[in-house]
Parts: C-alpha cells; sequence; structure tokens
C-alpha cells in the first residue's frame, strides 16, 4: 500500500483512525482508508477509517487473498484448500485449548469436558472431523464456540478461537446477511469495532431498517465511543422491529436473544 502525495496548496485531512494529518487515498501513519480508497482484493470502496473490507473481509493494505483469486479462478478449486487451512488452525487450537483448560478441568474433575475445546464432542470427548466440514458449517460451530465463551466470561477463550472464526467466515465465498452478522458479532466480541461497523454498514446498505445490522451498527458505535450514532441506530431499531419482526425472517428466530436485549437496552 502506497500513500499518496498531497497535492500542491491542498490542506491536510484528519485521519479517522488515528487523528494525524493526512491526505491522498491512506493515511502514511496508520495506513488507514480515506474517501475514494478501494480494497486490493475485491476493488470495493473501502469506509474512511475500516481496519477491514465490508465486502470480502480483506484487511486494509494486505494483498489480495487467496479467497479472492479463487472466485476469479472457480471458488471450487481453492475449497478443498481452504477446508484444510480450517482444520490445521483447529488442530493448533484445540492443543492450545487444552492447555488453558487444563487447570479447571483438574479442579473439577476427570470427567469434565475441557471448556477450552473448540467443539462439542462426541462419545468419549472426541471432537468432530472439521476437514469433512463445509466453510459455512466450521464457520457456525466456531461462531458457537467464541459466543459461549463470552457467555462465561473467557476472555482468553474468546482471544483464542475468535481469529479462528473470523477466517472461517470469510472464506464464504457469497456470504448472506445472517453470516454477515455473525462475522461482526465475532469483531464486537474480540474487540475489533470497524470490523463490527464495516459489517454493519454492508447489511444496511441493501436492508436500511435490517434489525441485526442496526443492532450491530449500535454496539460498533458504542465501542468507538459516538455516543449520538448509538442512539440513533437504536431510535430506528425500535421504530423499525414491529414491520421487521412481522417478515419473520429466518436470521431473526437464530438471534432472536440479541434482538430482545438490545431493544430493552438502557439508551444513552
Amino acid at each position: 500500500m502506497t500513500s499518496s502525495t498531497p497535492a500542491p496548496g491542498s490542506a491536510p485531512t484528519k485521519c479517522p483512525a488515528c487523528g494525524a494529518d493526512a491526505s491522498g487515498k491512506f493515511c502514511s501513519s496508520c495506513g488507514a482508508p480515506f474517501l475514494g480508497a478501494t480494497c486490493a482484493a475485491c476493488e470495493a470502496t473501502l469506509t474512511p477509517g475500516a481496519r477491514f473490507c465490508h465486502k470480502c473481509g480483506t484487511a486494509v493494505g494486505a494483498p489480495a487473498p487467496v479467497a479472492a483469486v479463487a472466485e476469479q479462478r472457480g471458488f471450487s478449486n481453492a475449497l478443498p484448500w481452504g477446508v484444510a487451512a480450517i482444520a490445521l488452525v483447529a488442530l493448533v487450537a484445540l492443543v492450545a485449548g487444552q492447555r488453558f483448560g487444563r487447570t479447571q478441568n483438574d479442579a473439577a474433575g476427570a470427567g469434565a469436558p475441557s471448556a477450552a475445546a473448540p467443539f462439542a464432542g462426541g462419545g468419549n470427548g472426541t471432537p468432530p472431523d472439521i476437514s469433512n466440514m463445509s466453510p459455512e458449517e466450521a464457520a457456525a460451530r466456531l461462531y458457537d464456540r467464541v459466543m459461549s465463551a463470552n457467555e462465561r466470561g473467557r476472555a482468553d477463550t474468546v482471544q483464542i478461537f475468535a481469529p479462528m472464526a473470523i477466517a472461517a467466515y470469510q472464506m464464504i465465498g457469497n456470504p448472506n446477511l445472517d453470516q454477515r452478522y455473525d462475522l461482526g458479532r465475532l469483531g464486537a466480541v474480540s474487540g475489533d469495532a470497524s470490523l463490527a461497523r464495516a459489517e454493519a454498514d454492508t447489511i444496511l446498505a441493501g436492508e436500511p431498517t435490517h434489525l441485526l445490522g442496526l443492532v450491530l451498527a449500535a454496539e460498533a458505535a458504542r465501542m468507538r465511543k459516538d455516543v449520538a450514532a448509538e442512539r440513533s441506530y437504536y431510535d430506528k431499531l425500535v421504530a423499525a422491529a414491529p414491520a421487521e419482526r412481522a417478515k419473520q425472517l429466518p436470521e431473526y428466530s437464530a438471534h432472536q436473544n440479541d434482538i430482545q436485549i438490545a431493544l430493552a437496552a438502557k439508551r444513552p
């Protein structure tokens, strides 16, 4: 990534990410994109200050990922490699999870399952073979693992598995709105406000009153301490809820608890 040189006489702008004086399409200090910057992988217009592309999830400044090249050559050719990559990461994480969970298991007894195991196992605690799963199945299983750890306050486990889950979702060729919400929620619980905001923006760009997009947008605004934006998204959520709930979309049923918590939350 190369930052542009300011035009003679042009006033420098403030970087939305670090506040440094900069001009062009990318900040020369932190690399954040400005208005008009495009993704190196899919050429979508980037949200100013974003760390990830809201369309394909590629990190700003990174070269086009293998998944993007695979889409051009045919996603089916890249799928076996993608599943193998997820399997490898899962194996590494399993070893790390056993290490983190050993102390808790010793205290709870030999019969207790490891709290840091990446998947709910079958007989004898054996985890399923992730290499036999589709990217969608692997992503959903990892999402459940991260959310479960987050609900129990296991921040260490969230930080171990959230990057795996995010990578799994980014390998899905054409994610639907439910999957984009999942990816944004992973960003939120792992502290990545830029990812949460990018996915919320993508959902709302196509469906301005989508409840999950509004929930995610409000959370991203809270994370970046934008009180006015957070209040605005909450107001839109409350106004849109009756008509949107009447649609009975599958993603609303899957995340009805998230929606209910947001609707009941105290407004800023």
